[in-house]
Formats: C-alpha cells, sequence, structure tokens
C-alpha cells in the first residue's frame, strides 16, 4: 500500500479538496464510489470533511468560501516549504493569489491562486496535516495535471515558481502534453502533467484535474452515473490505463484511471 507520513516535497501536488454547496451529499456520493470514510474535522473546521481510506487521509470535502461566488469544484495543492515566500514567486511570475498566506488552525498554512492562463491551484505548507497519507491506491487520487489554452506560457509560470523541469510526451498535432517533475529529479520521476486544450475539442476553461485510481473504470462510471454523477468523458484505452472523465453530483469534474489496464502503443 502506497501511504506517507512526512511532508510532500515542494512542488508535488500533496493534497485535494472539493469545495461544494452540499458537502453531506457530496461525501455520500463520493464515499459510495470510492469506499471512503468520512471523518467531520470539527466545529473549528467549518463543516470539512476529512475522507479517509484504510485509515488515511485521502482527500477533503468542504463548503463553499461564504460570500464567494464559484462554481463545485476540485482544487489541487502543491507542496511548499514556505507558503509566504511561493506567494511571492506567484505574483511575480504573474499569478494572481485570492489573499495573502493564512494558517488553516495548527493543520497548516496556505492560499488558493490562478495562474496567468486561470487554472486554479492551491498552496500548502504543511504542519499537523501533511497532505495525501495514501496514494496511487484504488480510491485514492493517482495523478494532477493542468488543463490550458496558453500551453508555454503555463510551463514558464510553473517552472518560475517551482522550478519545474518537462518532458514532452505528445504528437504536438492532436495532442500536447508534458509531465514535469522537481528540480534534481532523476529521469522518469515525474510528478504530474500539463495539458495543451487548443488541440481538444470543446471550450473546456483552464483547470487543474485530479484522477482518482479505481480498480474498475467502467464499473465505476457505471456506479458514478446511478449514484448522480455525470459521464464527462467516457471510458478509453490508453497507454497509462483505462480511463475516464465524470462530473459529480453539482457538477465538479474529475479523472478515474484503472492503471492495470494500461495499453501497449500501437495495440
Amino acid at each position: 500500500m502506497a501511504v506517507r507520513d512526512e511532508s510532500w516535497r515542494q512542488g508535488t501536488p500533496c493534497w485535494v479538496d472539493l469545495s461544494v454547496d452540499d458537502p453531506q451529499r457530496a461525501g455520500e456520493f463520493y464515499a459510495g464510489l470510492f469506499g471512503w470514510q468520512l471523518a467531520d474535522s470539527g466545529p473549528d473546521a467549518g463543516g470539512y470533511l476529512m475522507a479517509m481510506l484504510n485509515g488515511r487521509a485521502a482527500a477533503g470535502i468542504g463548503p463553499k468560501p461564504t460570500g464567494v461566488q464559484m462554481p463545485a469544484a476540485w482544487t489541487t495543492y502543491l507542496a511548499a516549504d514556505d507558503a509566504d515566500d511561493i506567494h511571492a514567486k506567484v505574483v511575480a511570475a504573474g499569478g494572481q493569489p485570492f489573499g495573502d498566506p493564512f494558517d488553516v488552525l495548527d493543520v497548516g498554512r496556505m492560499f488558493v491562486a490562478a495562474d496567468p492562463a486561470g487554472a486554479v491551484f492551491g498552496v500548502w505548507q504543511a504542519r499537523k496535516h501533511t497532505g495525501f497519507g495514501i496514494y496511487n491506491e484504488p480510491g485514492a487520487c493517482t495523478w494532477n495535471e493542468v488543463h490550458t489554452r496558453d500551453y508555454q506560457a503555463t510551463k514558464d509560470f510553473y517552472a518560475s515558481v517551482f522550478g519545474f523541469g518537462y518532458h514532452e510526451m505528445g504528437d504536438g498535432q492532436q495532442m500536447r502534453y508534458a509531465v514535469f517533475s522537481l528540480p534534481d529529479a532523476k529521469e522518469g520521476e515525474s510528478v504530474g502533467g500539463v495539458n495543451d486544450l487548443t488541440l481538444m475539442p470543446g471550450d473546456t476553461p483552464p483547470h487543474w484535474l485530479g484522477w482518482f485510481s479505481v480498480a474498475d473504470c467502467d464499473v465505476t462510471v457505471q456506479n458514478a452515473s446511478r449514484s448522480g454523477g455525470a459521464v464527462r468523458m467516457p471510458p478509453s484505452d490508453s497507454p497509462v490505463g483505462r480511463m475516464a472523465i465524470l462530473a459529480g453530483p453539482e457538477g465538479e469534474s474529475f479523472g478515474v484511471i484503472d492503471p492495470s489496464r494500461a495499453q501497449a502503443a500501437g495495440s
């Protein structure tokens, strides 16, 4: 089982949480889909639910911020050694923080921002809560990627803020995609991806997308549809697994993937 107790290295996608109008309803949907056990974080946490998998933190679900007009959405958080330092780098690189860094009780320090292309992400400086306690397991997050309509500017932004290095994966015509690695990473040690939306059909706005590992992609899609979700991209095979993109009860997008169904190129 892939588990972790210590803080994640700076720049690593280290947490995801969902902001919705009805956290209880959303919690029931995802608990049924991924086998999560939901734990209330207490009155001081404002209704935030911690999703546990095999006794370890897998994700969070909470109410939308008071007075903020926003759609229901999953947020990917990137780890920071010092949230205030990263905040300054985000501003210098042309990003738009939605306020200054702030303490979340005694569990961490954070802020949320949009990159220059408009994709929203969070920054998390761990204290008591280090982020994912379980990952790359069925029901846990396994990959995070930013979908953008300004591919090069987006890569430049995250390289400036976090020092990412990139390896191009797409053909540049039908698909433009790069995986990103942390500074001084060994070859093949990628931690996330960047996808060029301009080569994709539709007018989807820039966003970060989190992917959850599942034991059977098709069954998960069927279960989501029966439970109030919707299918944004039907199941398809790929070199990294059988995957689909779904929407939760309030329209928030997320990906599911069965890595055991990876398909060799050309098969």
